[in-house]
């Protein structure tokens, strides 16, 4: 089985696995980072939001092989004290119920407020829209990042 050298959350890690299998099951099962969750398995929950690279991406699909040389934050790398401004946003609005989402749902919104600073109400919901919640805090999820971007600014 071949071994890929993945840099997460600014540390290297050394993981043994099948060329094939996604990179949730290695944050997973490999390195015990379970912050990241599964959801669907095909991509259309957002459950599994990491950072590649600075833009989110859904953690199911991406193929280890695939990760060479990229840079990859999970929900435990976004601070180590939950001081970055959307997860104290989460914290004042009191967005999670059941919270199983909201690790994607933060993973989402960091990268979509480092692009977009200043956001509109539509653009928090079209950047948001990929990401379900089954318990439909959809506006609380709105209203921390509306929260966050303007800690941010």
């Amino acid at each position: 089985m071949p071994v890929y050298n993945l840099k997460i959350n600014g540390k290297s890690h050394d993981v043994e696995a099948d060329q094939d299998t996604p990179l949730l099951w290695v944050l997973r099962d490999h390195l015990d980072m379970v912050g990241t969750k599964f959801g669907c398995g095909i991509g259309q929950c957002g459950a599994c939001t990491v950072h590649v690279d600075g833009s989110a991406t859904r953690s199911c699909l991406l193929q280890v092989s695939m990760i060479k040389d990229m840079e990859i934050t999970t929900i435990e790398g976004v601070s180590d004290d939950i001081s970055h401004p959307v997860q104290q946003a989460w914290k004042e609005i009191d967005v999670p119920q059941c919270g199983y989402c909201q690790a994607g749902q933060i993973m989402s919104a960091t990268a979509f407020l480092k692009q977009n600073s200043n956001p509109s109400k539509s653009e928090i919901r079209d950047a948001m829209s990929g990401n379900i919640c089954r318990c439909a805090s959809y506006n609380r999820i709105e209203k921390a990042v509306e929260l966050a971007a303007s800690k941010m600014s």
